[in-house]
C-alpha cells in the first residue's frame, strides 16, 4: 500500500469551552481542523503513510499548525508556503434541542489565493496510492476548482485511486455552480462519499420518502441513490451516511455502501450515539473507509469499519478523530457497553 495523499485547506479552530454560546465567557479554545486534514489524521492514527497538501503562510500560526499535524504522523512535506492568512472557523457546540453553529472567517486565506504553479502534483504523488479531496476545496474558489482538477487528471493517469467526499456547504457556493464544478470533477473519481442530502443539492439526484429535518430515512430509496450516481459516473464505490438527527446530542447513526461492479449494497449496523462534538464525523467516516478498502476489506466489512470509526469521533472533543484501529474493530466488533477498560 503506498501513501495516501489528501489536499484541501486546514484551519484554526476557535471554540467556547465545552457547551457554552459564543462569547459566554471571553475565551476560546484553539486547535486546528479542516476535512482533508481531519482524514489524514485519522488515517495516520491507524498506521497508515498519509501526506497533507495545502498552502499555509510562513507565520507562527502556520507553523503550529504543521506541528499539530506532524504530532499526529502526518507528512507534511508537500505542504507550500506563502500568501496572507490561516483560515479561520468559529465553532459552538449544540447541546438538546439547540444546533451547533459554525461562522467562518476564511475569505482572503492563503490556500484560498493558491495558483496551479504551488503544486507539482507529478511529485506529491511519487509513491503514492490514494487520493483524497472534498467539495469543500473547489468550493473555495480562485484557481481551486482547476487545481482540483488538474490534480484528479494527473492521479488518474497514475493509476492512483481518487475519493471524493461530496460535502456541499451553502455558505461557499451555490447549488448550481457545486455541480457544474463537482460534475467535471467526479469524472475522475474511484470512490463517492455522500450524505443524505449531498447527492441531491449537488447533483439533484434524490431518495424518496426522505426528511432529514424530521428524522425520517428511507434506506432502501439510497440504494437507488447510489445507482444513479454510479450510472453517471462510473464510481467503483458509493458510500453514504444515514444520519437520524433526534436532537443536537443524539443521533442514530448508520452506513450504506454500494459496490459499483456487483451492484450490491451494504448496509451498516445502526449506533444510537450521545454527541461530544459533531464536527469531523463525516472525515472520520472518510478515513474509515479509506482504511479499511485500502486493507482489502470486503464491502461490508469496510462499511462497518467506517461507521464504527465515525461513531467514536463522535465522543471526541475537536476535529480529530483520535481513535485506534483495534478500539474501531472492537465496536464494529459489537463491544458498544462502554465498560472501563482495565
Amino acid at each position: 500500500m503506498g501513501k495516501i495523499v489528501t489536499f484541501g485547506e486546514i484551519m484554526l479552530r476557535l471554540a467556547p469551552e465545552g457547551y457554552l454560546r459564543f462569547l459566554q465567557e471571553p475565551r476560546f479554545e484553539a486547535t486546528f481542523g479542516g476535512g482533508e486534514a481531519n482524514v489524514s489524521v485519522s488515517l495516520a492514527n491507524y498506521g497508515m503513510d498519509t501526506a497533507f497538501v495545502t498552502k499555509l503562510p510562513d507565520n507562527d500560526i502556520a507553523n503550529a499548525c504543521i506541528r499539530s499535524l506532524r504530532g499526529f504522523g502526518v507528512d507534511t512535506k508537500s505542504i507550500v508556503r506563502g500568501g496572507p492568512r490561516v483560515g479561520i472557523y468559529y465553532c459552538e457546540k449544540g447541546a438538546s434541542q439547540r444546533p451547533s453553529k459554525v461562522v467562518y472567517d476564511r475569505a482572503g486565506s492563503s490556500i484560498a489565493l493558491a495558483s496551479k504553479t504551488d503544486f507539482d502534483w507529478d511529485k506529491i504523488f511519487e509513491g503514492a496510492s490514494w487520493f483524497h479531496f472534498t467539495g469543500i476545496t473547489p468550493a473555495l474558489g480562485g484557481d481551486l476548482p482547476e487545481i482540483c482538477l488538474e490534480a484528479c487528471k494527473k492521479a488518474h493517469e497514475k493509476g492512483i485511486t481518487v475519493s471524493c467526499d461530496l460535502n456541499y456547504r451553502k455558505k461557499l457556493w451555490s447549488k448550481e455552480k457545486a455541480g457544474e464544478v463537482m460534475g467535471e470533477l467526479c469524472k475522475y473519481v474511484d470512490v463517492c462519499i455522500s450524505n443524505e442530502e449531498d447527492a441531491s443539492d449537488v447533483f439533484g439526484i434524490k431518495s424518496e420518502s426522505t426528511d432529514v429535518t424530521s428524522g425520517k430515512l428511507n434506506k432502501d430509496g439510497y440504494r437507488d441513490v447510489a445507482a444513479k450516481l454510479k450510472e453517471r459516473f462510473g464510481f467503483k464505490y458509493v458510500a453514504i451516511t444515514l444520519r437520524t438527527s433526534i436532537s443536537a446530542s443524539e443521533n442514530n447513526w448508520a452506513g450504506m455502501l454500494y459496490d459499483g461492479k456487483s451492484g450490491e449494497s451494504y448496509f451498516s449496523k445502526e449506533y444510537n450515539m450521545k454527541i461530544v462534538d459533531r464536527v469531523g464525523g463525516g472525515d472520520s467516516f472518510g478515513g474509515g473507509l479509506i482504511y479499511a478498502l485500502s486493507n482489502n476489506y470486503s464491502a461490508g466489512d469496510a462499511i462497518e469499519f467506517a461507521v464504527a470509526a465515525s461513531c467514536l469521533k463522535h465522543s471526541i472533543e475537536g476535529d480529530f478523530n483520535m481513535v485506534s484501529v483495534s478500539e474501531v474493530k472492537a465496536l464494529a466488533g459489537g463491544d458498544a457497553s462502554g465498560r472501563v477498560q482495565r
